[in-house]
């Protein structure tokens, strides 16, 4: 009995150290995405996210789109949106910003402090909430 619970304590360890690459891996170095709410709405088959976006001094999340809206509130920092279509749109804390669904859009810190956003997605449930442009 007590084997068995070393080996699985031990299993656990294992695959809670294989798991922080892969992790790491899918998020580029200096940008924190972090996952703050996810709510069914009224209108049948949609959901609203919410996500905090930090960004790194220098560093830029490159180009992309979302399945439905996406609304950004500003929350410290300085962006440079660089939206499809559109000339580039330099956002500071307190500014906000729409992107219509399927707009590509890519987003740079252009500041010298860690640039944060709130971003609401109003998408279709069930489908990916990011797609890279090629």
């Amino acid at each position: 009995m007590k084997a068995t619970r070393v080996l699985a304590r031990a299993g656990v360890i294992v695959a809670s150290l294989l798991t922080i690459p892969t992790a790491e891996a899918q998020q580029p170095a200096g940008i924190t995405r972090t996952d703050l709410q996810r709510h069914d709405l009224s209108a049948p088959g949609r959901e609203a996210v919410q996500v905090r976006v930090d960004i790194a001094p220098g560093k830029a999340f490159g180009r992309h789109s979302h399945p439905g809206e996406e609304i950004i509130y500003v929350l410290a920092g300085t962006f440079e949106y660089d939206i499809e279509g559109r000339p580039p749109a330099t956002l500071k804390a307190g500014d906000v910003l729409f992107i219509p669904a399927g707009t590509i859009h890519a987003a740079k810190n252009v500041g010298d402090v860690t640039a944060s956003e709130l971003a609401t997605y109003i998408v279709e449930k069930g489908t990916p909430l990011l797609t890279l442009a090629k």
